[in-house]
């Protein structure tokens, strides 16, 4: 049994959903594991991870709108604003989505779907250097 740990930095634009795939693919696939589990974790509050279609930037369009719709930036409706009216959306935003994502590995490398890819959702309104936490194991090649 093998187990690989690492932390990566990603710089996001602000309200971004940036496609991460490449970074965690490319990592996965220099430890030289050949079937195991990939675990990626982002230790952040106001932002979150997501597998989602990776074809057309259209979904990742209508998902932001979505969201804004439905988490709107008003700081009437919200206590919490210690860092301004998007504090609490992203929050919420961080709370609807996930933190942390499993992923198969298979003949060292990662099981996505055709059309599937791995994001990264920045929900505050500035831009932030994030924390990516990927643990990999599984059985060595």
């Amino acid at each position: 049994m093998h187990i690989a740990q690492t932390r990566l930095s990603i710089d996001t634009a602000p309200r971004e959903i940036k496609e991460i795939t490449a970074e965690v693919a490319e990592w996965t696939e220099r430890q030289r594991v050949s079937v195991g589990l990939l675990t990626l974790y982002i230790p952040h509050t106001s932002a979150s991870l997501l597998i989602q279609e990776n074809a057309s930037p259209d979904v990742r369009r209508d998902l932001d709108a979505f969201l804004r719709r439905i988490v709107p930036e008003d700081s009437a409706l919200y206590h919490h604003n210690d860092e301004g009216p998007d504090d609490m959306p992203a929050h919420i935003k961080s709370a609807l989505t996930q933190t942390q994502l499993t992923i198969p590995v298979t003949d060292g490398r990662v099981q996505l779907g055709t059309w599937q890819g791995i994001f990264l959702l920045e929900h505050r309104a500035s831009r932030h250097r994030r924390s990516l936490i990927l643990t990999l194991i599984g059985e060595e090649e």
